[in-house]
């Protein structure tokens, strides 16, 4: 009867199944040397029956012996055919890798044994199934047993080599897409086996790894989060040999789609993701100019928040979050490109991204937001003025409350700049747009007294420093004066838009305006403000002080006899008491010892600060008030009669007696309010 093995002997086949190593050895062995006679031979038939044998009765058999002698035979046969084994790779190669993942691991063991000592014969002739090859060895660098683990990194290395000699016939089509299956497995050993491969063909010349960086981008970065610190510096020095090469030739790389990769790297909660998403975001930015503008949205949701970073371990990610910004800025202000670059902004989701970064963010980032919408209606107000409405809330009812100063400074730099931009087009202001906004903002203080107090001077301040002070108060003024019902937040604005109006440097000019009432624009002004200042009787006093209106302020003094002098209105005369002696007020001081007017204007004056004088109790205000005085000529010893032609009020057109009628009426409102108030405490 036929051997069902031959070529093979009965005792070959014996030896080969046997359970000891070195049988199976000397088996294989022979084996070898019949190969070799074949092949001196040229009887690949029968070469090509051994491997048949070898490959359907002991490489699959079911016997773990069989297996193992089958596997080195299977490597005897390559090495005795060397390069004739490229006739023979695929009959040999597959049976082996069907071993690689064997139960057993002795199996396991001499398969990846065998197939190492396969390609090393092989060579190149094994690239046509290097997929296969490389899935086969993903898995055995995890493989739980060691020696196997140690035989699949010789072979890994061996592959390589490979590679590197047939890098220009290499499929690196084929090769990504099993990267890229691999790249987000979270074994370490997988890991540093992907980033070796990857390294190892992007150090090769002729291999162009660059082109497939989108695809695997996201992956690289996933593993800087690997908790070996080896793998983490792998990763790192390979995605610093990919920038460098970008650097290099930025026309070789895919930028946009690798920005997207980067942008959702950006928002990682991994310091360490998050520091190298938005360096290699900074160097895009500077390496692709106003095209970057195109993904700003994305990259203001990947920076802004970084903005905020306070801790050391996080301050490298501030500052190349910090630079990013500044570079996009740039852009936009870019005189040569300025329109180019803005043809890649996209307006739309730019100021949905910012609005929403106004709201509930810390303070850096708010900041950062307010200088970015000032910029950008600085340098595109037309297209900007679309979004004014949108972001006229946020900016009144979020950034004016915040508790940080310097938030509530920028957003009324960009609430004026808002204003400003809907009146570039025209000659003057406009008045509705003004007046819009200064509702708004009356409003909110009405609705928060405490916000008045606490904030309404900054916010008031920087207003007048930013935009057309006169037309400020003159608004406000026509505002409050409608104001008929909440009567003690009309008084309460007045006070604070006196005490701005007396104290602050930045409306010098408007205090020297209202010196000269002899002066139309002047007197309008004047009366405008006196009507409204009606509610604060100490407020009117210092306006008229203020406007040299000295027999009138006599005239009010007196009828101080009949108000109601309540805690706040002494707080209030104290306070203007202080003001006298300011420089503001240098003026006044020297009226009390002018000649001009035959000492009318003088007399009026002298006589009024002594009425103020009388209302005072005798705390520190009085006696400064008093020694002021002592200073002044004694009038009281000329004739009562001064002549009414020769004061201030006498030179210009104001009717003074209808402001007098005017204020009482003021007066005997706020009295009737405070006489309801007490009556309804008492039930």
């Amino acid at each position: 009867m036929e051997n069902a093995f031959a070529p093979i002997s009965e005792a070959c086949v014996k030896a080969l199944s046997d359970k000891t190593y070195e049988k199976r050895k000397v088996a294989a062995l022979e084996i070898e040397k019949m190969v070799t006679d074949f092949k001196l031979k040229k009887n690949m038939t029968q070469i090509k029956r051994i491997i048949d044998v070898l490959s359907r009765d002991f490489v699959r058999s079911n016997d773990s012996n069989k297996k193992k002698g089958g596997l080195i035979a299977l490597a005897a046969t390559s090495i005795a055919l060397g390069k004739d084994t490229e006739k023979f790779i695929e009959d040999i190669v597959n049976p082996i890798m069907n071993c690689l993942i064997d139960n057993d691991n002795r199996v396991r063991f001499f398969a990846s044994e065998s197939l190492y000592n396969v390609v090393k014969v092989a060579r190149g002739a094994v690239l046509p199934f290097f997929p296969s090859v490389f899935n086969a060895l993903s898995r055995l660098v995890t493989d739980p047993d060691q020696s196997i683990k140690n035989g699949s990194e010789i072979l890994d290395r061996l592959l390589k080599d490979i590679v590197i000699e047939s890098s220009q016939t290499f499929d690196l089509d084929a090769f990504i897409p099993l990267v890229r299956e691999r790249i987000m497995v979270k074994s370490s050993f997988a890991r540093q086996f992907i980033i070796s491969w990857i390294s190892v063909l992007n150090a090769v010349p002729e291999i162009n790894m660059v082109m497939f960086l989108p695809e695997i981008l996201h992956g690289l970065f996933q593993i800087l989060e690997d908790p070996l610190p080896e793998i983490q510096r792998m990763c790192e020095s390979l995605l610093a040999q990919f920038l460098k090469i970008i650097k290099l030739d930025p026309t070789a790389a895919d930028i946009p789609k690798m920005t997207n990769v980067l942008i959702v790297q950006a928002q990682s909660s991994n310091p360490l993701i998050q520091f190298y998403a938005i360096s290699w975001i900074k160097e895009f930015v500077q390496l692709s100019g106003g095209e970057i503008l195109s993904f700003s949205s994305g990259i203001f949701t990947a920076i802004l928040p970084c903005l905020a970073f306070e801790s050391d371990a996080k301050k490298n990610i501030k500052d190349c979050a910090n630079a990013v910004n500044l570079n996009l800025l740039e852009l936009i202000s870019n005189g040569e490109d300025k329109q180019k670059n803005l043809s890649y902004l996209d307006l739309n989701s730019v100021m949905e991204v910012l609005r929403q970064y106004l709201v509930h963010s810390p303070v850096p980032t708010k900041i950062a937001v307010l200088k970015w919408v000032h910029h950008l209606f600085t340098e595109v107000h037309d297209e900007m003025s679309e979004h004014a409405n949108k972001l006229f809330p946020v900016l009144l009812r979020d950034c004016l409350s915040d508790s940080s100063d310097e938030v509530v400074l920028q957003a009324i730099v960009v609430l004026a700049e808002i204003v400003n931009s809907a009146t570039v087009k025209g000659n003057d202001f406009d008045q509705t747009q003004y007046r819009q906004f200064l509702v708004e903002l009356l409003n909110l203080f009405s609705e928060n007294n405490t916000f008045l107090e606490k904030r309404g001077t900054l916010i008031i301040r920087q207003l007048c420093r930013l935009l057309n002070a006169e037309y400020i108060y003159r608004t406000f003024a026509e505002i409050l004066l409608e104001e008929r019902i909440n009567l003690k937040i009309a008084s309460t604005m007045v006070r604070t838009l006196n005490m701005i109006l007396l104290t602050t440097s930045d409306l010098f000019d408007l205090r020297n305006m209202l010196h000269d009432i002899r002066n139309e624009k002047s007197a309008s002004l004047f009366e405008c403000l006196y009507r409204c200042w009606a509610h604060c009787p100490v407020s009117t006093l210092s306006l008229c002080l203020l406007a040299q209106c000295y027999q009138h302020v006599s005239e009010i003094v007196t009828l101080f006899a009949d108000i109601e002098i309540t805690v706040d209105f002494l707080v209030e005369i104290d306070k203007m008491v202080q003001l006298i002696e300011s420089p503001i007020f240098a003026s006044l001081r020297l009226a009390l010892i002018s000649h001009s007017n035959d000492n009318a204007d003088a007399q009026h004056l002298s006589r009024a600060l002594y009425g103020i004088l009388m209302l005072l109790p005798q705390t520190e205000a009085f006696h400064l008030l008093n020694n002021r005085l002592k200073c002044v000529p004694n009038y009281w010893s000329q004739p009562n009669k001064i002549s009414s032609k020769s004061t201030n009020e006498s030179q210009c057109n104001i009717k003074f007696d209808e402001l007098f009628i005017y204020f009482k009426h003021i007066q005997d409102l706020h009295h009737q309010k405070r006489v309801e108030k007490r009556k309804k405490n008492q039930f």
